[in-house]
């Protein structure tokens, strides 16, 4: 259902571009014997004085001088209009998370602080990325093992993904500094080869 919401608000929101969309305000001209219609002359002078005057990021907030019975009217979306952003914003957050994909990292507005994003980095990780990539390593060396006639292990390893470094980083410390354990435990934890020798 998020899915459909999602594609039907894009498809709205695009009808709206190409068959209704709206200036940012349209300036009214109305003569002296009530006829609107400029002459040729007048038309070009003002069209290019709004081009040279008031187009582009130099000119931006610029106030217009209008003459001569020109009138400006402000256009602009209708609330409903408007609704329908976050409408589809909605969906895409339900369909974010229905794949287990925190909504702050596909840029979605909202308390996307950075340290809210860091943890949102580790938790996809750890919650999405990592449970898949294992699930799909022990698929294949299942498949692998079948026609090698060998067991193949095949695992994703974690320390290789720089948003769990400093998970990682922690983790070697805590185990660093606990007094309790030989050198052999510690890497044993840390799922270090045993060292030559013994």
């Amino acid at each position: 259902m998020a899915l459909d919401v999602h594609n039907s608000a894009s498809a709205w929101s695009k009808a709206l571009l190409d068959n209704a969309a709206r200036p940012s305000g349209a300036i009214v001209y109305k003569g002296a014997d009530g006829q609107g219609v400029l002459s040729p002359e007048q038309y070009d002078r003002l069209v290019g004085e709004i081009e040279m005057n008031h187009q582009g990021a130099r000119n931006a907030g610029r106030p217009m001088l209008l003459e001569g019975g020109l009138d400006w009217k402000q256009m602009g979306f209708s609330p409903s209009d408007m609704e329908f952003h976050q409408t589809k914003l909605a969906a895409a957050r339900e369909i974010a998370l229905a794949f287990g994909v925190p909504p702050m990292l596909l840029g979605m507005p909202g308390d996307a602080t950075y340290a809210n994003y860091a943890e949102a980095h580790r938790a996809f990780y750890r919650l999405t990325v990592l449970p898949l990539a294992a699930r799909v390593a022990a698929s294949v060396a299942w498949f692998l093992s079948e026609h090698l006639g060998a067991e193949v292990l095949l695992r994703p390893d974690p320390d290789a993904i720089p948003a769990l470094a400093e998970e990682r980083d922690r983790q070697w410390k805590r185990i660093g500094e606990a007094a309790f354990l030989g050198d052999a435990e510690k890497r044993a934890l840390l799922g270090l080869a045993p060292m030559e020798g013994g």
